[in-house]
């Protein structure tokens, strides 16, 4: 592993223990159902909308995303979020490995994927502990997207 490799996943690691650390720490939001937290409905689709025009910005993952089917990808992403979150939805699509596989997502894209969901939720005026209890769950799934 090179050193920026080593860089990345250790910063990627520790920003999400620290992620998940923070969200123990947050008291009553804890208690509060985590798709409700982040706004039910409406603020699950302000997040996935803020998401994409994220990743439509940025250099560093664009390219993973320029076959997608917008629309598709967002009612997937929708529907995994909100299931993630422990919302009323069902998950429809593929499982995240056959979705990701072929795809050589890299530690850094995956992190700079992080860092724009992270914007996304910031731009919908998401609390920090409320970011923290997402990111704590979805960090579980890092080994399903990273396949080198």
């Amino acid at each position: 592993m090179s050193v920026i490799s080593e860089f990345s996943f250790s910063k990627s690691f520790y920003a999400l223990t620290l992620a998940a650390l923070l969200s123990a720490c947050s008291g009553t939001q804890d208690t509060e159902n985590l798709y409700t937290a982040l706004g039910g409905e409406a603020g699950v689709e302000e997040i996935a909308d803020n998401f994409i025009m994220e990743i439509a910005y940025d250099d560093r993952v664009i390219a993973y995303f320029e076959d997608a089917n917008v629309d598709r990808f967002r009612q997937f992403f929708i529907e995994h979020l909100c299931m993630l979150t422990d919302g009323p939805c069902v998950y429809t699509g593929d499982t995240l490995i056959d979705t990701h596989v072929g795809m050589n997502v890299t530690v850094a894209a995956f992190n700079a994927i992080v860092e724009d969901l992270m914007a996304a939720m910031n731009k919908a005026g998401i609390a920090i502990g409320t970011q923290n209890r997402l990111l704590a769950r979805m960090a579980e799934l890092r080994e399903q997207i990273i396949q080198m």
